[in-house]
């Protein structure tokens, strides 16, 4: 049992993705809204639509308002209604639910729902679940209505909820817990909520802020208005009522749908005004004073009963790539491109595969503690996916380190007929006796890749600064390889045939002299590349803390060197007008295809610039073209949001 065990932590460290598999994603991270809803009482408006969002106010519908999903294959009845939308966990995952049901054939005449799951928001897998068939003891079962999802933290397990009527009986909220797949109910619906007086209650929503379960819920055939309850517990079946209404209008109302908007105190309460054939939005900081804000909406449909989250950035690209950018959207941003927080990007391009790779600094952790590298793939740079963890330090992958895991260099080589990946990286040493460069080697971009089990760049042959920020270079004129590297100093060396140990003969102080913290003193991260018969050398000035911190440059005749700096040498510098500061440790990559050149980078998130929340320590990856004069300088980057 015990080698078992062994075996497995061994793979989890060796595999990639098996570990740090996690929800990566941060508030920031979300730059739109994802809006699902149907639009009728007609068989061919009772479907799943969506609209897009920048702002949470403005929509415009996807697919010029047509289904996205086609209800005659999905569900029992031949349509759907009231969908709901949920962002799992895991970050990467959607689960969807929606009531089987055509209202033409009677308001009590389904008995079903459907669960849908997708990890795209495109391509949905499907299940219909219909409770009288499903369980035993519902033959006076009348209508199964608006199922929701939502994960109950106390049981880890990811609840459906929605509500039943009975023959003699009230609309009652029910649940149950969906299986692994997604794709049933385990386990008897049991009753979640009714209220105090016995009355009938449907459209349940519920939202968890603070500790506290908030259940939205319409009072159905009687006042037909929206109440809320509130619980720490969401089976304990302890619930505090509040009295009033919350709807801000005389008018029946149903279908409460509230989410948080991005990067405020803010949430939406918004709701099917179903007899006028409107959509009413409130504003609220506690979910229980909400104030009207129709004035700010706008959309170009008239949705029925429907939800709202918060998507990527990449996540509205795939979803306007498949249907459409509509009009009056506005643009989607350009960058970060990751997910959650990295820094000091390594860029390949794989001739192996045909994609692009960025491995990175994990950030995030006080003091740049970071102690792994993960990767991520992309096709065409503009959306990427996680490869998973490829280096973990403190793992029995690496013997000689044990943390700080700080800016890696990649490089593909075809040696002896095959593909060859060598991942160079620098990392503190079990002994503490300062950072050191260590490499790795796997025969794929994303590994696994096995540690050489000791450092190869152990000193300073300046006599001073630390030995971090590596950089690797095969030079297409003579096909040698050279390491760059330093802290303080910029060091290169021609690395052996076996690209795991440097020619110590060949090693060299290229540090560029001069300078101020304004416009090209050296400070770290040397990057190497070749363009029309010239050397560039790139390299960062100032602090990576700094707004100021920013990328300069520099060419030469030779690898290794010396460096002439350029006589305008700023590449990247902040922006304070679009709110980004300092864009600089960077690496570049030439699109094969098309012939353009990017620049990939790192800036610190603005919401962290204070010195009070660690500056440095929240760094975000961008990517934006790099351009040239049509004498061989490089134009200044104009830098993206």
């Amino acid at each position: 049992m015990k080698k078992t065990l062994l075996t497995a932590l061994l793979l989890a460290w060796l595999v990639p993705g098996m570990i740090r598999g996690g929800n990566n994603l941060q508030e920031k991270d979300y730059v739109a809204y994802l809006f699902t809803y149907f639009t009728g009482n007609r068989m061919a408006e009772e479907s799943i639509h969506f609209a897009v969002s920048l702002d949470g106010y403005t929509y415009r519908a996807l697919n010029g308002n047509k289904p996205v999903l086609d209800s005659r294959l999905i569900s029992s009845t031949g349509g759907v209604r009231d969908p709901h939308i949920l962002r799992a966990e895991d970050g990467r995952t959607f689960y969807m639910v929606v009531t089987d049901m055509v209202s033409g054939n009677g308001w009590s005449s389904n008995r079903a729902m459907v669960l849908l799951k997708s990890t795209d928001l495109v391509n949905w897998t499907h299940s219909v679940i219909n409770i009288q068939k499903r369980y035993k003891g519902q033959g006076n079962l009348r209508r199964v209505w608006a199922p929701q999802t939502i994960f109950d933290r106390e049981a880890g397990k990811y609840m459906v909820y929605w509500s039943m009527l009975h023959e003699g009986g009230p609309d009652i909220i029910y649940y149950a817990y969906a299986n692994d797949d997604f794709t049933d109910l385990v386990g008897d619906p049991k009753p979640l909520f009714l209220p105090k007086d016995k009355k009938p209650c449907i459209d349940g929503d519920i939202v968890f802020k603070d500790g506290v379960y908030h259940l939205f819920y319409k009072t159905e055939g009687h006042g037909d208005g929206i109440k809320v309850a509130t619980t720490r517990s969401l089976t304990s079946g302890q619930w505090t009522e509040s009295p009033d209404y919350k709807q801000q209008t005389p008018e029946a109302v149903e279908g409460a749908g509230t989410f948080k908007l991005i990067g405020q105190d803010k949430y939406i309460l918004m709701y099917d005004v179903y007899k006028k054939g409107a959509y009413q939005f409130t504003e609220t900081t506690d979910l229980q004073h909400f104030k009207v804000v129709d004035h700010a909406v706008d959309m170009d449909f008239h949705p029925r009963h429907g939800t709202v989250i918060p998507i990527t950035r990449d996540e509205l690209i795939r979803l306007t790539d498949k249907w459409g950018k509509p009009e009056g959207l506005g643009e989607i941003p350009n960058n970060p491109v990751l997910p959650g927080f990295h820094a000091d990007p390594e860029v390949l391009y794989s001739r192996q595969t045909g994609k692009y790779y960025i491995y990175s600094t994990s950030d995030g952790y006080a003091g740049w503690g970071g102690w792994y590298f993960t990767a991520y793939s992309s096709d065409d740079l503009r959306t990427w996916q996680p490869e998973g963890t490829v280096l973990d330090l403190r793992s029995p992958q690496v013997s000689w380190a044990n943390g700080n895991a700080w800016a890696p260099a990649m490089e593909e080589k075809l040696i002896d007929g095959k593909y060859k990946y060598f991942f160079y990286y620098s990392g503190n040493p079990t002994d503490n006796s300062g950072k050191q460069i260590g490499v790795a080697v796997g025969d794929s971009p994303v590994g696994p890749f096995k540690d050489l089990g000791h450092p190869i760049v152990t000193e300073s042959p300046a006599g001073h600064g630390q030995q971090i920020d590596v950089d690797v270079f095969t030079d297409p004129a003579s096909g040698k390889s050279y390491l760059y590297w330093g802290n303080g100093y910029m060091a290169g060396a021609e690395l052996n045939d076996d690209m795991v140990s440097v020619k110590t003969e060949t090693i060299t102080e290229l540090t560029p002299r001069g300078g101020t913290l304004k416009t090209y003193a050296y400070r770290e991260a040397p990057y190497v590349f070749f363009y029309r018969g010239r050397y560039y050398f790139m390299w960062s000035v100032d602090d990576t803390g700094s707004p100021n911190y920013h990328v300069v440059y520099g060419t030469s005749d030779s690898p290794l060197g010396p460096i002439q700096v350029a006589k305008d040498p700023i590449v990247t510098i902040q922006d304070p007008a679009q709110e980004i500061y300092g864009p600089a440790h960077n690496s570049v990559v030439r699109n094969p295809q098309t012939g353009e050149w990017f620049i990939v980078y790192h800036r610190i998130n603005k919401d962290y610039l204070p010195k009070e929340k660690g500056p440095g320590f929240h760094r975000e990856v961008c990517i934006d073209r790099l351009e040239f004069n049509d004498d061989g300088t490089i134009r200044r980057v104009k830098l993206t949001k």
